[in-house]
Formats: structure tokens, sequence, C-alpha cells
């Protein structure tokens, strides 16, 4: 058994720290950088802690525990800025962290859209999303949950040989943001996780799979023998996999993978993506992007959600926006620099999106099958082949072949191919077997063509 813990960089590290004291250490590092002569400063202070077990044939394999705690500062000397962050959070730590901020900032170029945000843009009233459920889960507990999670798929056939383990992790956070605008806000949150990996084996033949659960309030966890046996299911569907010949065939995406889809959507809108001209839908704002009945809408305020947040990561209020309406994408993904770089606003997407909701139809899974008739369905992806400059798409890809709109067979071992633009245009179908165990929600995913490669 392997234990290991992870501990901060203070020596009182192990004392956990309030609300108020942490929004103290925030006020005093803005106070320290206006005594040095700085014209503005930004100041974000966080404690996590958690624990995660994983057990592999019933045996404690892994047991870590993890608190850290840390700040990082922004100081501004007029359109200079300089950085620096610490673990340290006793007083005259975030002194030195401060002073050094300050110091870097002397040194470096000047840069006419830095400096904090507007004023006006900043959170006012920060609303209570439910993000914060603790579990006072004990050592023991997690791993009777970890064993019996993988002891289910064990158990679900005899052909399950081998497993890369359960893992139960539990997680969670404080974390206060202030600036020298006035401007202080904070808000916690946890994050709980159940997982299984194992791997089924027959005539020489291995095949992996897996599934998990993960969410804000651990009461809302899948239960963990229903994991392992969906995590067996999954592996055993596999076995017997094939190879294709190349061709061109509809695919579609199982949910888990259709959120990468979307993932390089984003990369592309992003405002750093813009300004840098180094993006496939450059200055497409304005334009037809998908098809005109679909709708992306970002809703960072949905209670207990992975990606909900009430400011982004500058302070800055978020907010309920639809990025593509009728197939038309309304902006970009902001932040206040990149905003200032384009001449535009601020989105409230510093630090990212919060709750990308994908809407389509409500046709669930076995209905695109039907619908597609002839096609790939794609389970897994492997590889990093995404250009986000050209949106050239290739990736090694495993699933199954569908004929007659039923699974026919498992396959392995072939290469999907395509232009993100073009796929996005080819989108025939979004389904209603949404994934909401991410910060991008979207059903399965059927795209009117790609090039298959295999034999």
């Amino acid at each position: 058994m392997t234990h290991s813990i992870s501990t901060p960089v203070a020596a009182d590290s192990s004392a956990p720290l309030a609300r108020q004291e942490l929004q103290d250490i925030v006020a005093m590092a803005i106070e320290e950088a206006r005594s040095l002569g700085a014209s503005q400063a930004e100041v974000a202070v966080s404690v996590n802690a958690g624990l995660s077990v994983t057990a592999r044939f019933g045996a404690v394999e892994t047991l870590e525990y993890q608190r850290d705690r840390g700040m990082s500062v922004t100081v501004y000397r007029g359109m200079r800025r300089g950085s620096a962050s610490t673990g340290d959070l006793k007083r005259q730590a975030v002194r030195d962290a401060v002073a050094k901020a300050f110091s870097i900032a002397g040194f470096t170029a000047e840069d006419d859209c830095a400096g904090l945000p507007d004023p006006d843009s900043l959170a006012k009233d920060i609303p209570d999303l439910d993000l914060c459920h603790p579990w006072a889960i004990s050592p023991d507990a997690a791993r009777e949950m970890a064993v019996a999670c993988e002891a289910a798929a064990l158990a679900a056939d005899q052909r399950i040989g081998n497993s890369e383990g359960a893992t139960l992790a539990s997680h969670q956070g404080l974390r206060v943001f202030g600036n020298s605008l006035g401007f202080i806000g904070d808000y916690a949150s946890t994050l709980h996780s159940l997982s299984c990996m194992v791997v089924a084996q027959e005539h020489g033949e291995m095949q992996r799979d897996y599934w998990y659960s993960s969410v804000r309030d651990w009461r809302a966890l899948e239960d963990g023998e229903s994991i392992g046996r969906h995590a067996a299911q999954r592996a055993l569907r596999r076995l017997g996999a094939r190879k294709l010949a190349t061709q061109t065939a509809p695919v579609l995406f199982v949910p888990e993978m259709a959120r990468g889809l979307f993932g390089h959507f984003l990369g592309a809108v992003r405002g750093s993506s813009q300004y840098r001209r180094s993006s496939f839908l450059l200055d497409s704002a304005g334009q037809q992007i998908f098809p005109s009945w679909m709708h992306i809408s970002e809703r960072p305020h949905l209670p207990g959600a992975l990606g909900s947040a009430p400011f982004d990561a500058e302070g800055v209020a978020t907010r309920d926006r639809e990025l593509i309406d009728a197939g038309v994408l309304t902006g970009y993904i902001l932040s206040t620099y990149s905003a200032r770089k384009l001449g535009l606003k601020t989105t409230g997407n510093a630090g990212g999106v919060h709750n990308l909701l994908v809407r389509g139809g409500q046709d669930g899974f076995e209905v695109l099958l039907r619908r597609m008739g002839r096609g790939l369905v794609v389970t897994e992806l492997m590889g990093q082949g995404v250009n986000g400059v050209t949106g050239d798409y290739s990736r090694g890809a495993a699933g199954f072949w569908v004929e007659n709109g039923e699974l026919a067979y498992p396959v392995h071992e072939i290469t999907i191919a395509g232009n993100l633009k073009e796929m996005y245009r080819g989108i025939v179908a979004v389904g209603g077997d949404v994934d909401e165990r991410g910060g991008i929600r979207t059903g399965s995913v059927l795209l009117e063509r790609m090039t298959i490669a295999g034999e």
C-alpha cells in the first residue's frame, strides 16, 4: 500500500483558514501594493483540501491526502504588469510576494491593454449557486466504497480478467479574489467522484473501458456497484473488435466524446485566438457556423452544476448569453485583456466558459442510431491531431460499426478525419442524452460524414 501526502509550503499548513482570514490576506496584499506605489493590484487566495483512495483487487493501492493553499498577486505600474505567487500565507511571505510582483512590473514592457476590468463590469451581488457540499468521509469508508465498486466490475463476468482499480475522490476549496477597485468576492466549492476502469479478456484479446460519476453534492454520486457493472459492460462489449476499410460514412459521437468537438469550437472563438490571428474561425462573429436549428448557450448560474461560477477569474460578473443563436456566432469568449485587444468588452470569461449548453433535439441514442442507419459510433478518441489554425481534424478512434440502425460489432485501430468548419456545418442532429458530468453539456452528435481511415 502506498501513502502519499501533499502539503503546502507553510509550516503551519494544517491549520484551516476561515473566509474572513482569507479576505483579510487579500485586503492586506492590496494595501501593501498601494503602499509600494502600484497604480492597481489584484489578488487571489485559495485553500483546498481533499482525499483520494484507489483500490485494486480489493486492496488499497494509493491513499492521498491533499491540503494546499496559495496566493497569486498581479501589480500594475501604469501600463506595466508584474505577477508573483506564494504557497505561504503568513504576513511576511505575502508582503514579499507583493514586493516581487511590484519589482517585476518595473521591468516589463508597457501594454496599453493591461489593467483591471472596468468597475461597472465587476460582480456586485454574488449568488449562492449551491456549489459546496463537504463530505466528512473517512479513509476507511472511502476505501470500502472503492473496493465495492471494483468488486462489482470484477464479478460482472469471468472475462473481466484485470483491473486498473476504482478511485473515490473528495475535494473542497475556497477562493477569495479582490482588487484595488474595491471588489472582493469569494465562493466555496466541492467536487466528488467515483470511477472504475477494468480490462476484458477473451481469446488473447484485451479491451479496456471505464465509467465514472462526478458531482458537487456527494449524495448525488451514482451508486458504486452500478458504476462498476457499467464499466465492465463497456469493456465486454468491445471484445471482438475489428478494423474497417477506408471509407466515408456518417459518424455519431457519444456525449462524452462530443464534448471535445465543442471544446475545439471554444478554443477557436476565444479572444486570445482571435487577436493572435490563430483561429480557424477568425473574424467569424455574425457568421453561420452551425446548422440553423442549433443553439449553444452559456448558463453560469445553474445551481450545483460543475461549471457554475458567480464571477470569473477577474471578478467580472458571469451572465447568461447565447453564444450560438440559430447557428450564428454572436460573439467571442473574452477576458478584459483580450477584449481590449479586439476593441470589445469582456464577456466575463477570464478563466473559461461556465456551463456551455448545446441544445438540439430530444431524440435518444437509439433513435439517432436508426437515423444514421449505417456508419460509425465513436466511443474513444486518441491523439492530439487537431490544428486550431486550419481546423484540420485527425484522431485515432474506436467504437462500433452500425448496420441497419443497430450496433453491429466493435471496431478499433481506425482514424477519423475532416475539417472542423465542415464538420460543424455537417451536424445532422444533437441528441437528448445529455452528459452533465462537465462544463460542456451535450448529447450525442451525429455528423453527416467523415473520412474513416482503416486497413
